[in-house]
C-alpha cells in the first residue's frame, strides 16, 4: 500500500529522501504521525528514523531549508529536532533495545529498521512510510497495523508480556489510546495489562500522571477510568480514586456507588468544559466519601464532611502525583470545598446574606462551580434531574442579582487591617484580625452595606469594645 502524501507534506519528503541518500542513510516517517495521517486525524509531530545518525540526517536537511533552522540536539538519546512550517521534526538513528527488569530505561545499540519496529508499543505506531527512491511512500507494516486500525484494535507488536516488561508505562498508553481513539484493547493484550500491572511501580509518578492527563483530556473521559480500575493499575497509581469504588447495604439500606458516580459526574463536566483542572475538581470532588461514611439507622448511609476533608485531601494527592502545586491546586480544593453550597441552598429560603458568602468565597470560580455543581446531577429520574437543573437556575440568577448589587465577587472588605492599626495606634494583634473579620461578617451579613464609610463607623463602634480609642494626631 502506497501513503497518500499531501501537497504540505511533499516538499519536506523530498528534502529528507534527498538528504538521507546524499548521506547513505535509508529514512522512513515512522509512528504516530503515520498512524494518525491515515485516521484522519491532524497531526504536527513527525518522527524520522534513519539506518544511520539521526543527528546528521537532521544537520543535513537544516543546511537545504531557507533560512536555516534551528536544531535542538539531544546527543545523549542520539535525536535531533527541527520546526518546518508547522511541524516538530524529529530525527533519531534506527535502534534495538533490551531492558533491565528493574528499569525502564533501556541499553541502546543500532539496529535496523526490523528492530525499530519491533521495540514499538503497539501494531498501529509500528507502521512506517519509506522516504527512499525505490520504494517511495511504500507503507511498510510487518505487524498488520493496517489492518488494526481499520479494525480500531490495539494490540502489541511481539508477546504482550515482553512489550508491557519492558517499559510498564505502554500499559497506560494502551488505556490512553483506547480512551482517544475509541480502540479496543485485543484480548492477550487486554489480559496482560492486569498480569503485569505491578510492573507500572518501576515508572515515576511524572509518566504516569501525563497520560492519566491525556486521558482526563478526552472527550469521554470515564472509558479510560474503568479501564484502569478494571485492570488492576488504578489501585496501584491512584488507590483513593479506587477505594471510591463498591456499594455497602445495611437493613436494606444502600448508598450509590461513588466511583461510578464520579466517572459520570467526569462525563458531565467534559460534555461543557475542556479545562482540566475543572475536570479535576470532578475527579476529586467525592474522594473523601470513603473516610467519612457512615450507617445512621434513620437516615441510612451518611458522607457529612467529605466536602472539607476531600479538600485537604487534595494538596497530598497533588503532591504524590507531581501535579503543580501553585494556583492550580489552590483552584481544584476550593471548587472541591465548595461543592455542595450551591444544592444546599437550593434546599433552603436564598438568602443574600448566604449568596453573598458563596460570592466571596468563590470569586472568579464561580461560574466554575456552577458547571461543577450541575454535572454533578446523575439521577436516573428525570423529574429530579429537571427540578435540580430548575433550582440551579434560581440560584443563578440570585448570584447575578446579588453580584449586580453588591459587587461581591473578589471582594475584600474596604476597610483594611493597615487601616485598623493606624487609626487607633495599634500593633498586629488578634484583635486587629476580629475587628477586621467583624466588619467582614456585618457586610456578608447585610447589617451594613459594603460601603467604605459605612464599614469605618462599624469599625469605630467594634474598637470600643477592645477599649481602642482614635489616636491622636501629634
Amino acid at each position: 500500500m502506497v501513503f497518500d502524501i499531501k501537497p504540505h507534506e511533499r516538499e519536506i519528503f523530498m528534502l529528507i529522501e534527498q538528504a538521507a541518500a546524499e548521506l547513505g542513510f535509508p529514512a522512513y516517517v515512522v509512528g504516530g504521525y503515520v498512524r494518525d495521517r491515515l485516521l484522519g486525524r491532524a497531526s504536527k509531530d513527525m518522527d524520522i528514523v534513519c539506518i544511520g545518525s539521526g543527528i546528521q540526517l537532521a544537520q543535513k536537511i537544516a543546511s537545504k531549508l531557507r533560512p536555516i533552522p534551528r536544531i535542538v540536539v539531544y546527543q545523549r538519546f542520539g535525536t535531533a529536532m527541527l520546526k518546518h512550517k508547522d511541524l516538530e521534526v524529529e530525527f533519531v538513528g534506527a535502534r534495538k533495545e533490551s531492558y533491565r527488569v528493574d528499569s525502564r530505561k533501556p541499553s541502546v545499540e543500532e539496529g535496523s529498521l526490523e528492530d525499530d519496529q519491533n521495540r514499538r508499543d503497539f501494531t498501529i505506531n509500528a507502521l512506517a512510510v519509506s522516504l527512499n527512491a525505490h520504494n517511495f511512500g511504500e507503507i511498510i507494516d510487518p505487524f498488520g497495523g493496517l489492518h488494526h486500525l481499520e479494525r480500531k484494535i490495539l494490540k502489541t507488536p511481539l508477546e504482550p508480556g515482553k512489550t508491557f516488561s519492558d517499559d510498564p508505562l505502554r500499559m497506560m498508553r494502551a488505556i490512553r489510546f483506547s480512551t482517544q481513539l475509541g480502540f479496543e484493547i485485543e484480548d492477550e493484550t487486554y489480559k496482560a495489562l492486569s498480569k503485569y500491572k505491578n510492573r507500572i511501580n518501576i515508572v515515576s509518578k511524572e509518566r504516569i500522571t501525563t497520560e492519566m492527563e491525556k486521558i482526563l483530556k478526552a472527550d469521554e473521559p470515564s472509558i479510560g477510568f474503568k479501564l484502569l480500575f478494571d485492570t488492576g493499575i488504578l489501585e496501584l497509581i491512584f488507590p483513593e480514586m479506587a477505594a471510591l469504588h463498591g456499594v455497602d447495604v445495611k437493613n436494606g439500606k444502600a448508598h450509590k456507588d461513588n466511583f461510578y458516580h464520579t466517572l459520570e459526574v467526569v462525563d458531565n463536566l467534559s460534555k461543557n468544559t475542556n479545562n482540566i483542572w475543572l475536570r479535576w475538581s470532578a475527579v476529586l470532588h467525592d474522594i473523601a466519601k470513603p473516610p467519612t461514611k457512615r450507617f445512621d439507622p434513620t437516615h441510612g448511609w451518611t458522607f457529612h464532611g467529605h466536602e472539607a476533608l476531600g479538600a485537604t485531601m487534595v494538596p497530598r494527592i497533588f503532591r504524590n502525583m507531581r501535579l503543580p502545586m501553585d494556583h492550580k491546586m489552590k483552584y481544584v480544593q476550593k471548587l472541591v470545598r465548595l461543592h455542595l453550597r450551591p444544592i444546599s441552598l437550593t434546599k433552603e429560603n436564598i438568602t443574600d446574606s448566604a449568596i453573598r458568602r458563596l460570592l466571596f468565597e468563590a470569586g472568579d470560580d464561580i461560574d466554575d462551580l456552577m458547571k461543577l455543581c450541575e454535572a454533578d446531577i446523575t439521577s436516573k429520574n428525570p423529574k429530579k434531574v429537571k427540578r435540580y437543573l430548575e433550582n440551579y437556575e434560581l440560584v443563578r440568577g440570585k448570584l447575578k442579582e446579588v453580584e449586580e448589587k453588591d459587587k461581591m465577587r473578589n471582594w475584600q472588605p474596604p476597610v483594611s487591617g493597615e487601616l485598623i492599626m493606624e487609626t487607633f495606634n495599634i500593633p498586629p494583634s488578634r484583635a486587629v484580625g476580629n475587628i477586621k473579620t467583624a466588619i467582614r461578617e456585618a457586610i456578608l451579613d447585610g447589617k451594613i452595606t459594603n460601603d467604605f464609610d459605612e464599614a469605618f463607623a462599624f469599625m469605630l463602634e467594634i474598637a470600643k469594645e477592645y477599649g481602642f480609642e482614635v489616636a491622636k494626631e501629634s
